[in-house]
């Protein structure tokens, strides 16, 4: 399911972008809470080993909106 304010190909792109890193961690040993916080995702909620909910929660964390800094 693609949230409403992402554009259908970034939301394609980071899905794939979060498989491939889920697969890394994956294959060295990780859990899907380590993969989720390698990106800053909340890993509280993540069961340890729901690589879905993992690879959702990272996706979401590469489409989101940039913070704004101050100068």
């Amino acid at each position: 399911m693609i949230p409403e304010h992402i554009n259908p190909m970034q939301w394609h792109q980071a899905i794939g972008i979060a498989r491939q890193s889920c697969a890394r961690f994956f294959r060295d040993g990780g859990t899907a809470k380590d993969a989720m916080r390698a990106f800053g995702a909340e890993a509280k909620t993540a069961d340890a080993g729901d690589w879905s909910k993992a690879v959702e929660a990272i996706a979401f964390v590469l489409c989101a909106k940039p913070e704004k800094r101050a100068a």
